[in-house]
């Protein structure tokens, strides 16, 4: 009788994490397309800049007026840090990147980041690198290369624009550690709202010092994509990430980018009509085997 709490509580917990999983993933990889759009209509810069500064005000504007601030002053300089990292920077390359490669390809490359996480959580975090994880990460690094392999064959990425991609991926694997390394105690919530802030501050003056303000060009589908990149990337996105690292840690948690790239491209080509091939899709049979290993939960030893 007395093991009856003990029980329902995890229950309940991982009951729950597979939604947010697959939120995630689907959020997370149609932002790429969403990306892609409005990159077309509007200078990356200038887009992100007003993309974070709207979330944080939405974010932190309701955390005032429910009086519910609930992080120290330490906690706000880390998500502050943080966010710089993980917005900024890390969506600032990229969303240069999206101007001459596709959003596929895009999605493609940051989707290798658990990767370099779990070399780097095994260093700095102490996170165990076992021969599950080690085999699951090779398995999903065949199946990117094989669909990365087959996209740059085709011919319609620019160089310059992986180079963008590249940085942008080694900026979000930076965000990832410090998280985890600096672990901030405070609310989620709140602190979403902080790293959007220092992201709309860090970006705007640059926005609008080289970027040209005449070269928006507002349409419905650029209206459609920042609404979607504020409310469904900025906020919900982003807040589902920083969950899934605590609950999962990093390894784990970075794993479920292996996901982006069969959905990513299959949102760039209902939506914007970007080649796909059949070959592509075959990448997705070791991602997934890769991403069962590596977030398996270990047997506990009797």
């Amino acid at each position: 009788m007395s093991l009856a709490p003990s029980i329902s509580v995890p229950r309940t917990r991982f009951n729950t994490l597979p939604l947010a999983i697959g939120l995630f993933c689907l959020l997370w990889s149609y932002a790429f397309v969403a990306g892609k759009i409005g990159v077309t209509h509007c200078p990356p810069l200038i887009l992100l800049a007003a993309r974070f500064s709207l979330a944080g005000i939405l974010i932190l504007g309701a955390t005032l007026i429910r009086g519910d601030w609930s992080l120290s002053w330490r906690d706000v300089l880390v998500f502050s840090v943080i966010g710089i990292a993980n917005n900024a920077l890390y969506l600032g390359l990229g969303y240069t990147g999206l101007q001459s490669v596709s959003a596929g390809l895009g999605g493609l490359i940051v989707s290798t980041n658990p990767v370099f996480t779990a070399a780097l959580a095994a260093t700095l975090l102490g996170e165990g690198m076992t021969w599950r994880k080690a085999s699951g990460l090779l398995l999903g690094i065949i199946g990117v290369t094989a669909i990365v392999w087959h996209r740059l064959s085709v011919g319609t990425d620019s160089p310059h624009g992986i180079v963008f991609t590249l940085a942008s991926l080694a900026s979000i694997v930076s965000g990832t550690i410090l998280f985890k390394l600096l672990a901030p105690k405070g609310s989620l919530w709140i602190g979403n709202g902080v790293q959007n802030i220092a992201a709309g501050i860090v970006l705007a003056p640059v926005a609008f010092t080289f970027a040209d303000v005449h070269a928006i060009d507002f349409t419905p589908g650029l209206i459609g994509a920042f609404a979607f990149l504020v409310l469904g990337g900025s906020i919900l996105a982003s807040w589902l990430w920083f969950h899934l690292l605590k609950v999962c840690g990093a390894t784990a948690a970075s794993a479920y980018h292996f996901l982006m790239p069969p959905l990513g491209m299959l949102f760039a080509f209902i939506v914007l009509g970007e080649h796909v091939e059949a070959r592509d899709l075959l990448g997705i049979i070791p991602v997934a085997l890769g991403i069962y290993l590596v977030t398996r939960p270990a047997k506990a030893a009797s």
